[in-house]
């Protein structure tokens, strides 16, 4: 089976990412499988109209998500194809994990044919959306435990042969480490994803189903963006752990009811 790839441009908030991060937390839950109905009364719970529900299951069916299955009532299941992709993601959102000086690190180093440029665009733009940075435009460093995850991307991309991979001890900079991370990492733009991700918590919905969605698909994008640089390569205000550490609280508070709500609406 193809894989499925994230949609890694779905804005937060939008149709096409709250309906994505639903299936991503419950179809498996339920077995795989959910009525038309239930997925439409329940996108509704999260105010997104009905007309604007059935186009956004449409795009998630055109994209392979969702497979159209009839149990005597018409109704969706997940694409067995999409699992790895969402286990991946549940890694990513729930077990976010902070590098330490100790840890090793991935180096990428690759050389694309210009006959083949859409697939170098493509390679560059999802190892940004893994977290990597840029050393230079052709050799890129990502945390070591990543490095399954670049396989998979060259994999996907077709692009194995073009690449190849370093395991590396700490990097030695001419400048110190905050620097190069700074000149790796676009850090001012993650924090600032992190000072609005921190912002928008106090427009949660009040009903924890709601409050739920919305808050994974708010915070799900960050764990990937952000690498966990370690601390010695990060500002001392660093405001990584804060998004966590609300986020942690907020999922802890809301999941169960949440679950509650998905199971009433959909026996």
């Amino acid at each position: 089976m193809t894989p499925i790839i994230d949609d890694i441009d779905a804005r937060p908030g939008s149709t096409a990412s709250l309906l994505r991060t639903f299936v991503g937390l419950y179809l498996r839950r339920l077995g795989g499988w959910i009525s038309a109905s239930a997925l439409v009364s329940l996108a509704g719970s999260l105010g997104i109209p009905e007309a604007q529900a059935r186009t956004g299951i449409t795009r998630l069916k055109q994209k392979g998500l969702l497979l159209a299955e009839r149990d005597d009532v018409p109704g969706y299941r997940l694409n067995p194809a999409a699992v790895t992709m969402l286990e991946r993601g549940d890694r990513r959102i729930f077990e976010m994990r902070q590098m330490t000086d100790a840890d090793s690190w991935c180096l990428v180093s690759f050389s694309i044919p210009e006959s083949a440029r859409s697939v170098r665009h493509q390679l560059r733009k999802r190892l940004q959306f893994i977290g990597a940075g840029t050393v230079s435009s052709a050799l890129w460093i990502c945390p070591g435990h990543l490095e399954g995850e670049v396989e998979q991307i060259l994999h996907d991309l077709d692009a194995r042969a073009w690449a190849t991979l370093f395991s590396a001890a700490a990097p030695a900079p001419a400048t110190s480490l905050v620097e190069a991370a700074a000149q790796w990492w676009d850090l001012a733009a993650l924090r600032c994803a992190h000072e609005v991700f921190q912002a928008s918590l106090s427009t949660l919905p009040s009903e924890s189903f709601a409050a739920y969605v919305h808050l994974i698909d708010r915070w799900r994008v960050l764990p990937y963006t952000d690498p966990g640089l370690p601390p010695s390569m990060l500002p001392a205000d660093w405001p990584g752990a804060s998004s966590f550490h609300a986020f942690a609280r907020l999922a802890a508070q809301h999941e169960a009811p949440a679950w509650e709500r998905v199971e009433a609406t959909t026996r």
